[in-house]
């Protein structure tokens, strides 16, 4: 198959899959006759796998280590225990963080007062303090 069925099969822009040829996380595919790139099913087989690793946001890094332990199935699977949990350590983070952001952005608007004009508004001015803050931090 060609590059733009590969694509449309697997739900992967086509410029992404020339990133992962280059990266070498896919193998070259095989020419055809007039130089077109002729993917078979082990491209999308390993196209699929990337493309979930990635929709559970693992780094392409990892996702290259995962690949290796694909094609070396008598290591030891403790490796891939440990980059799975790192990477939960990772999401748990980022959802603390996210968390850290809802409460902020609640307590921002709170701040605000429906019906009054923008040069009243709470938000706005909260907003505004707080950049100046970063910007000069021993204004008061």
């Amino acid at each position: 198959m060609r590059i733009g069925e590969l694509a449309k099969a697997t739900g992967v822009d086509t410029e992404t899959i020339r990133y992962y040829e280059k990266a070498g996380l896919l193998p070259a595919p095989a020419r055809s006759g007039n130089g077109y790139r002729a993917y078979g099913p082990e491209h999308q087989d390993r196209l699929a796998f990337i493309r979930h690793c990635r929709a559970l946001d693992i780094p392409l890094a990892e996702v290259r280590r995962l690949l290796e332990f694909l094609l070396h199935p008598e290591t030891d699977c403790a490796d891939v225990d440990r980059l799975i949990e790192t990477q939960l350590a990772r999401v748990r983070a980022r959802l603390e963080s996210l968390q850290a952001l809802e409460r902020q952005l609640s307590t921002l608007r709170g701040r605000c007062a429906a019906g009054r004009l923008a040069g009243e508004c709470g938000i706005l001015r909260e907003l505004l303090a707080a950049a100046q803050e970063e910007v000069r931090p021993d204004h008061p």
